[in-house]
């Protein structure tokens, strides 16, 4: 067996004895544990628990959330978990930018060619369902995730999840 293939065995290995050892964990700490990506951890959840698409998708998909209502915005990093609430608003591109800003928060620039691929995540976090659209990089990390919100009682919003469902399940059959 080459070294290569060696080294990606054993990081499967790793990935999977994390992902065992704690199923509705985080998975960037989960991802540390293993010292592989996010993206690899996703990779070998359930089938269906995380349907990845084309980037080319990106524009669509982000349309698409923009009717969503007022979302969960959550930019994870080893150096801060930032979360923020409101409505996406309608993004155009200029100057190798993909702008957002509207009557929101929830306002910026994202470096859209960094967008390797798009994936819909829906797993387990902590004991509840939690569904979200991850927008991954080249390297195997989340850009940013944007998340289906909890109701008073914690429960995932039902008009926002169907439209997470309907959305994810338009490209799963592509």
């Amino acid at each position: 067996m080459s070294a290569h293939a060696q080294s990606s065995d054993d990081r499967r290995e790793r990935a999977l004895a994390a992902l065992a050892e704690k199923p509705d964990g985080i998975v960037e700490a989960l991802a540390a544990k293993a010292e592989v990506t996010p993206s690899e951890i996703l990779g070998l959840l359930p089938e269906g628990a995380a349907v990845t698409v084309p980037k080319d998708a990106f524009a669509d998909i982000w349309t698409d959330m923009t009717g969503w209502g007022e979302i969960l915005l959550i930019v994870h990093t080893a150096d801060i978990v930032l979360e923020a609430e409101g409505s996406l608003p309608q993004g155009s591109e200029g100057h190798g930018w993909f702008n957002i800003h509207g009557d929101s928060p929830i306002g910026g620039h994202i470096r859209k060619d960094n967008c390797a691929a798009i994936t819909f995540v829906d797993r387990q976090f902590h004991g509840r369902r939690s569904c979200s659209v991850w927008f991954m990089n080249e390297k195997g990390s989340a850009m940013f995730k944007i998340f289906v919100r909890r109701n008073e009682q914690r429960e995932l919003i039902s008009e926002q999840l169907a439209k997470f469902e309907a959305l994810r399940d338009r490209y799963a059959g592509a």
